[in-house]
């Protein structure tokens, strides 16, 4: 099934960059204008000099947007910032992190992953992607000829295969050890022991991966691997055929994923008035009255795998607050829903916005993963409604996907994101 491989990565030298946390950014899905700037100002060898981030306009596709950073990557380089390890390796990552106060930690493998079309159901998809977002990731790679950030991807290990080569490597001193001032603990371990690299290696030979976090740059890989084999690039590296991926066990305690929020905004009283309606249809209110966003969401989730149910949070008709009300769905889903049933996100655009708003469903729609910036946008009127859902159940994720199909958008959002920069992927092998 998934083909992996060790490779040379590139790392940050802390005694040229500093600080391994001063020199590490978020996804670039995930920054700001305003995080670029803090990051810039951090070090001036962070790598959101290379990434980039959310604060670009992906619509307008300037000519030689990062055509600097080919340049700096090689300037850092031949400087001893970045540097190649000597040996084709794995990279054992362990990420601890505080949720909800308490700290969890999760293990993830950093590898390269052979680049295969969706069809061979060696790599799966969850979600749909946009093409914009695309091709600003394939300049990225055109001007850096590396990959940057690792794709968070899971499998299946329910037996415990890889535990006791885990627990092994880690006895050993690490390669890269620091935590940031957010309390994101990242310790590195590299294992370039050919017997444990091959030993894993034929442990996914025999499964697939979930793409979790990173569509658009497994795509954009895709997309940079046609185009160079076409222009007869097959000769410069065997790893324009691969891309740098996370590997995340679904059996990782460690491992957690968080709902995605929706909010409606820029509805008429008619429009409005329509979508209550088909949600009452829909669903029965088993709690309706002020409340508060912690206890709405601790509510939603504990709620059980099989029980369809959201929350709703409007203003409240007398000026004062907000008016929460938790909807359980009516009656068990119909099996012409097909499985994609589970998901409440999925129930409310199919079967409540969309019939309502047709084709406009998207202009009025929004997508929050903060309770409480969903609540703030209510009460100070900058959204009509929020609904929170629940986390998306990781059992109905793996089955769901698993046979081919794509869950609505913005179903997951696997928390914490990878932090970029750790280990870096060439894709030509020289500088």
């Amino acid at each position: 099934m998934a083909l992996v491989s060790p490779f040379r990565g590139w790392r940050y030298n802390p005694g040229v960059a500093g600080d391994l946390a001063s020199v590490l950014c978020p996804p670039y899905d995930l920054i700001t204008p305003q995080i670029q700037e803090s990051l810039k100002a951090r070090n001036p060898l962070n790598i959101i000099h290379l990434e980039a981030g959310e604060g670009l306009d992906w619509t307008a596709l300037e000519a030689g947007r990062y055509s600097g950073a080919g340049g700096l990557f090689r300037q850092w380089a031949e400087q001893g910032a970045l540097q190649q390890d000597a040996e084709p390796s794995l990279y054992l990552l362990r990420h601890g992190f505080t949720l909800g106060g308490q700290p969890r930690a999760r293990l993830g493998l950093t590898v390269c992953v052979g680049l295969e079309d969706y069809a061979t159901r060696q790599v799966l998809p969850h979600e749909f992607t946009e093409a914009p977002a695309i091709r600003d990731r394939v300049q990225l790679m055109q001007a850096v000829q590396a990959n940057v950030s690792p794709i968070m991807a899971l499998y299946r290990d329910a037996e415990g295969e890889l535990t006791p080569l885990w627990q092994r490597v880690m006895q050993s001193p690490p390669a890269a050890d620091t935590q940031d001032e957010y309390g994101s603990a990242m310790t590195l371990w590299r294992i370039s022991d050919p017997d444990d690299t091959a030993a894993i290696g034929r442990f996914f030979a025999g499964r697939p991966v979930y793409l979790a976090d990173g569509h658009h740059r497994y795509e954009a890989s895709r997309q940079y691997q046609l185009q160079r084999h076409a222009a007869g690039a097959d000769a410069p590296s065997q790893a324009l055929n691969y891309v740098m991926m996370t590997l995340i066990a679904f059996d990782d305690p460690g491992l957690v994923v968080l709902p995605y929020h929706r909010s409606l905004s820029g509805l008429s009283a008619g429009q409005l008035a329509e979508i209550r309606q088909r949600l009452d249809d829909l669903f029965v209110p088993t709690v309706q009255g002020p409340a508060s966003v912690e206890w709405l969401t601790d509510a939603l989730s504990r709620a059980g795998a099989d029980e369809s149910m959201l929350a709703t949070l409007e203003p409240s008709g007398d000026g004062n607050g907000l008016q929460a009300r938790i909807l359980t769905l009516r009656e068990p889903p119909p099996a012409e829903w097909g499985p994609l049933a589970v998901s409440e996100g999925w129930i409310l655009e199919e079967r409540a916005l969309r019939p309502a708003l047709g084709e406009a469903t998207l202009q009025h729609l929004g997508f929050l993963h903060d309770a409480d910036e969903a609540a703030a946008g209510v009460a100070e009127g900058r959204l009509q409604m929020a609904l929170l859902l629940k986390p998306f159940p990781l059992d109905a994720f793996e089955e769901i996907v698993g046979t081919g199909q794509r869950l609505p958008r913005k179903s997951t959002f696997f928390y914490p994101k990878l932090p970029t920069g750790l280990v870096i992927n060439r894709l030509d092998g020289e500088l």
